[in-house]
């Protein structure tokens, strides 16, 4: 089974994800690494620029259903938009209710991704509906919150320590006992 880390940017998906591969030796995928390159972009800041949100979100929408087909069980983070891609939602549904996917939300409040984003490079991604990428975060956590808590299998305190949320997700991706 997949384990999808879903969560606004800096929510600590990409880091939470590689320290959870390597603690369950799977492979880890990043789709803000499949996303662009399938627009021919380095970066999701690039890709966002050069070819505009909707184009952006169908890239992801593609990416995302490549990695769930993939055979070999992964730790995937998405990009903090990739549920609110169009046919997203029904493609993370799909895999969950297949049993080939388990969600794991990493829910952290505007004021803790606020001061991640100022701390750190996610600043220079562009803003989606604001003046910057860290004015915008309050409305976009209004917005998607609801559509993440209701994907989501589990939700888990992102503002604890990394540590921590890798130990409360590493229980979820452990095989099943028969």
């Amino acid at each position: 089974m997949h384990v999808l880390l879903i969560g606004l940017r800096c929510s600590g998906k990409s880091t939470v994800g590689r320290l959870l591969a390597d603690r369950l030796q799977r492979p880890f995928i990043d789709l803000d690494d499949r996303t662009p390159a399938i627009l021919d972009c380095a970066t999701a800041g690039d890709a966002l620029r050069a070819h505009g949100e909707p184009a952006f979100r169908a890239a992801e929408t593609q990416a995302l259903r490549a990695v769930l087909a993939e055979p070999t069980e992964s730790i995937i983070a998405l990009g903090g938009g990739t549920p609110t891609a169009p046919g997203a939602a029904a493609v993370l549904l799909d895999a969950q209710g297949a049993g080939h996917a388990v969600i794991v939300y990493l829910r952290a409040t505007p004021e803790v991704l606020a001061a991640r984003m100022t701390s750190g490079e996610a600043s220079s991604r562009p803003a989606l509906i604001g003046p910057s990428s860290i004015d915008e975060v309050p409305a976009i956590f209004i917005r998607r919150d609801p559509l993440y808590t209701r994907l989501a299998d589990r939700i888990i305190d992102a503002a604890q320590s990394v540590n921590a949320i890798v130990e409360q997700v590493a229980i979820l991706g452990q095989p099943r006992q028969a």
